[in-house]
């Protein structure tokens, strides 16, 4: 790993067509993608709209409703009409039942906290959509993210931090296997929101005052209801992470997340008590202070680089959850198939199952699945403070 070195000035790479390159450009019925194939065609591209197919025959009410769902379906199409491209909708039912809901739901059973927005761009998006975009003769793919799409002085194409912070999605992306860089496309990723749903609005676009998704698309309601009815509840016990005093009762680890400090139902005490740790093994909740929910570092695992290992700065800055900002870390390791970091300072509740995305300034470098974090608490042999040692396993 080389020392930081000065970030380069991000120069876009070319947008412009200049031999009427075919472009598969993802269709999900909102406003973004819209403009996202209405900009593409204006640059010179043979523009091919299509929307991935998720919701099942047996949609649930409140499921799909938004993103992707039927509606979506048609008003993407209408959009394509207005646009002047051809649109199809494509069948990936199966595959997003095995690579979002299955391992949905298998993560909270392990007692971690998943984000299925990045499995689906790195398993679905841009891996199933770019083999489809092949088959379909077309040279790039293009989304209406909020990424920039910067080309540096070798040539390479990096992803960068959109221009609008407030929409930046540069998190989810982490996972693009670094071979398919110079075939995304992303057209809005210079533009902020305002002037997204205002090209839409001068151009008519049906979907340009349409509200954005902000759920989990297969997910009616609350996440937890959801996977009440997926996963069994089992009594277990909620334990003072200190003294190993049982403090409540719970009827499963997949009810809670690190950090968690709401629906606890520990009301015989005036304490607030943050979940510290989750241990599906034992089936116990340990929950402590927020002092005990603070983090030195953490191990990723699954990791996915974008640029050569070498090349990775020994400092760095990590986001770990999406709406959390990012800081500062040294990396500890780094490999293949992941990596360890030091944070410069101790962050609050560092959820296994979320992921670890790296960046050098606006810069995108890779990510990684959290696997476990460094733990700050006191040493468990000290007098008068007890933890079980399964706490640990």
């Amino acid at each position: 790993m080389s020392a930081p070195a000065p970030a380069p000035q991000p120069v876009p790479a070319p947008a412009v067509a200049t031999t009427g390159e075919r472009v598969l450009c993802a269709m999900s019925g909102g406003v973004d993608s819209s403009v996202t194939a209405a900009l593409l065609k204006d640059q010179g591209y043979q523009v091919v709209g299509a929307m991935m197919r998720f919701w099942p025959d047996d949609k649930r009410v409140d499921t799909f409703d938004t993103c992707c769902s039927p509606d979506a379906a048609y008003e993407a199409r209408r959009v394509a009409e207005q646009v002047g491209v051809p649109f199809y909708l494509l069948d990936y039912r199966e595959q997003f039942q095995r690579h979002i809901v299955g391992p949905f739901l298998d993560e909270y059973s392990r007692g971690r906290t998943p984000n299925p927005c990045v499995n689906c761009n790195t398993k679905v998006k841009f891996d199933e959509l770019v083999k489809k975009a092949r088959m379909l003769g077309c040279r790039y793919v293009a989304t209406g993210h909020y990424v920039k799409r910067v080309e540096n002085d070798r040539g390479e194409v990096e992803f960068w931090r959109g221009d609008d912070p407030r929409k930046d999605q540069t998190y989810f992306l982490w996972g693009t296997p670094r071979d398919a860089l110079p075939f995304i496309l992303f057209p809005v990723g210079e533009l902020e929101k305002p002037q997204v749903r205002q090209i839409a609005e001068e151009r008519g676009l049906l979907t340009a005052r349409k509200p954005e998704s902000q759920n989990i698309c297969f997910v009616p309601g609350k996440v937890q209801d959801f996977v009440a009815e997926h996963l069994p509840q089992v009594q277990g016990y909620i334990r003072e992470i200190r003294t190993g005093e049982v403090v409540g009762e719970h009827l499963g680890t997949q009810f809670y997340t690190l950090g968690q400090k709401k629906g606890l139902g520990l009301y015989q005490t005036h304490r607030v008590r943050h979940v510290v740790h989750l241990d599906p093994g034992t089936n116990t909740v340990w929950v402590g202070d927020y002092g005990d929910c603070l983090w030195t570092g953490l191990k990723a695992q699954s990791a996915n680089y974008l640029v050569d290992l070498a090349d990775l700065p020994a400092e760095l800055d990590v986001q770990v959850r999406y709406r959390t900002a990012p800081v500062k870390a040294r990396v500890v390791r780094a490999d293949e198939g992941g990596f360890e970091l030091e944070f410069a300072e101790p962050q609050f509740a560092v959820a296994p199952g979320q992921s670890a995305v790296l960046y050098a300034g606006p810069r995108l470098l890779g990510g990684g699945l959290i696997e476990d974090h460094n733990r700050t608490l006191p040493d468990p042999k000290a007098p008068p403070q007890k933890r079980p040692a399964v706490l640990l396993s």
